[in-house]
């Protein structure tokens, strides 16, 4: 089930995520997507990122785990009015990859 997950990771976190993706090979970029067909993440996380002071939306950024294995990661942040991040607010991630937690299929996972 979801929805009370611990979706927070800090800005380092977030940072080498980011970084590594932006570096890698696009071929290793490739096979991390390949089968790949969404992410979820909990809707507390999400509510208290976009109540931030300021927070007018979020940015979704792309983001690669290297260790224990190669996997694709989305990084959520707030942006303001000016469309700047807030990066010394709540950034999250670790949500749940699809395959394998999908739920019952239909037009966008099947």
């Amino acid at each position: 089930m979801i929805g009370n997950e611990n979706h927070r990771i800090t800005l380092a976190e977030a940072a080498e995520l980011t970084a590594n993706f932006r570096n890698a090979p696009l071929a290793i970029v490739a096979a991390v997507l390949t089968g790949l067909k969404g992410e979820a993440l909990g809707k507390n996380d999400i509510d208290t990122l976009l109540q931030q002071p300021g927070c007018t939306g979020t940015r979704i950024y792309f983001g690669l785990q290297l260790l224990p294995i190669p996997k694709f990661r989305l990084i959520l942040v707030g942006v303001d009015a000016n469309d700047n991040d807030l990066v010394n607010g709540i950034l999250l991630d670790h949500g749940k990859l699809c395959p394998p937690a999908c739920g019952i299929s239909n037009v966008l996972n099947s």
